[in-house]
């Protein structure tokens, strides 16, 4: 992966919300992420793949659920870019977290 590659992924509002997300709860599930973004599953399913497809995620089927989860195999700069982001930006996030956490306490969807 090289810088560019992994900057051109994050560079879209969607994907680097989704990213910073999973990036926080270690892993999410696509109803999760519906939740939080308030998006349709396509949108928010097309923006995972791109991220898949980067390399940055990878996913896993538990049933009819595919959680995602930051890729092993990422550099340790792209880990440390992307900590540190998702850190020092709680306010990017704030809808977000608050949408996930009523969805949480509402519906199980995984």
């Amino acid at each position: 992966m090289t810088p560019v590659s992994f900057y051109k992924c994050l560079s879209e509002d969607t994907r680097l919300k989704c990213l910073l997300l999973i990036t926080l709860k270690g892993e999410l599930c696509v109803c999760d992420l519906i939740s939080a973004l308030q998006l349709s599953q396509p949108k928010v399913s097309r923006h995972l793949a791109e991220l898949r497809k980067c390399g940055i995620l990878s996913d896993q089927r538990r049933g009819k659920w595919v959680f995602y989860q930051l890729n092993q195999a990422l550099p340790k700069w792209a880990l440390e870019v992307l900590a540190i982001t998702t850190k020092d930006n709680h306010s990017y996030l704030n809808d977000c977290l608050h949408n996930l956490d009523t969805a949480k306490l509402t519906d199980n969807c995984c």
